[in-house]
């Protein structure tokens, strides 16, 4: 069961930005860890930190959404 977020609409603009700052959370990892060791670090070695930090953070979002729909779904059973 996938969570469409069609109810998160209707709650104001908050449910919907934090939905958008989700979808580019592991872009924003990636150019913060590649701007931050650009003048320190070998850039291959930057390059395998990026994507490994970036990627890291794909399981962080599939972990809040299914918390969030395993709350959804408890609070509707009670």
């Amino acid at each position: 069961m996938l969570d469409d977020g069609h109810e998160d609409l209707f709650g104001g603009i908050w449910p919907f930005m934090k939905r958008a700052l989700f979808v580019f959370l592991p872009l924003w990892v990636a150019m913060i860890v590649w701007y931050g060791g650009v003048d320190y670090i070998d850039r291959t070695i930057l390059l395998f930190m990026t994507t490994i930090s970036a990627g890291l953070t794909f399981p962080v979002i599939q972990l809040f959404e299914k918390l969030n729909i395993k709350r959804k779904i408890k609070s509707k059973s009670e």
